[in-house]
């Protein structure tokens, strides 16, 4: 995508499983890729590959619930490379567990993570969108946004809240040359669902292959999402060519959800 040359883009959990690959899609369309992470070693260690490829990449450690450090992280990359042009707010946690059992803290975080350092960052970097007249802002939610799951009541309301944000901002922006989009992934191939499998997998007595085919076989296709198709999608809702599609939520999931 031609349009996409030199722009400077943001990613949030870049350090691993689909971050990662936002990271590196963008980076092979030629943009300047910020990746922001906790861990500042598994991000240094995840930003090298992509450099060696020849992508041009600031790895920069942030944890998204704290606006202080969003700050921090647009000031660094404002000084290396200028405004951030587009936004991929992509870090979450996603932990399985009953409501009744599930301690109070984890809905806290989850939702700090999910929505509130989605906030952070819209609120940091879209100004400087606005003043342009042109930028992009993907929000990384999850099917979990459009229906409900069991097991997973903070991370689904966290990605309810996400969808929210994302509608009133496309709203907002509409005529400031900012558009505005969710993508909403099924069960990903990455880190995150293994995990989820494990968990669930001591749980229930099965094994994580079993729980992983359960998870495939929630949707018509029986697999998991590639992170590589999540990507692609953000790329194209980040040019020029779909400028003029605001505050949707595009579903990646093999079929399973179809609202």
């Amino acid at each position: 995508m031609e349009s996409l040359q030199g722009k400077i883009v943001v990613v949030t959990g870049a350090s691993r499983g689909l971050g990662l690959e936002l990271a590196r899609r963008f980076a092979l369309e030629g943009c300047r890729v910020a990746m922001a992470a906790r861990d500042q070693r598994t991000l240094a260690d995840a930003a090298a590959k992509i450099a060696d490829s020849g992508g041009r990449t600031l790895p920069f450690a942030c944890d998204v619930k704290r606006k202080e450090e969003v700050e921090k992280l647009a000031q660094r990359v404002m000084t290396v490379w200028g405004s951030v042009q587009i936004l991929i707010n992509n870090a979450g946690i996603a932990r399985a567990m009953r409501f009744i059992d599930m301690p109070d803290e984890l809905w806290h975080e989850t939702l700090a993570v999910n929505l509130t350092g989605a906030y952070n960052c819209c609120k940091v970097f879209l100004p400087a969108m606005v003043q342009s007249q042109w930028g992009r802002i993907i929000n990384i939610a999850s099917t979990t946004a459009k229906v409900g799951y069991p097991y997973v009541s903070a991370y689904t309301a966290s990605k309810h809240g996400l969808l929210g944000l994302t509608r009133a901002l496309a709203l907002e922006t509409a005529q400031a040359g900012v558009t505005v989009n969710a993508i909403c992934p099924g069960y990903v191939d990455d880190e995150r669902t293994r995990e989820n499998a494990e968990t669930m997998a001591k749980k229930t007595g099965k094994t994580v292959h079993e729980i992983v085919n359960l998870f495939a076989g929630s949707a018509p296709q029986h697999r998991l999402i590639a992170p590589v198709e999540v990507a692609s999608l953000a790329v194209l809702i980040a040019s020029e060519q779909l400028g003029g599609m605001t505050g949707q939520a595009i579903n990646v999931d093999g079929g399973a959800v179809m609202v």
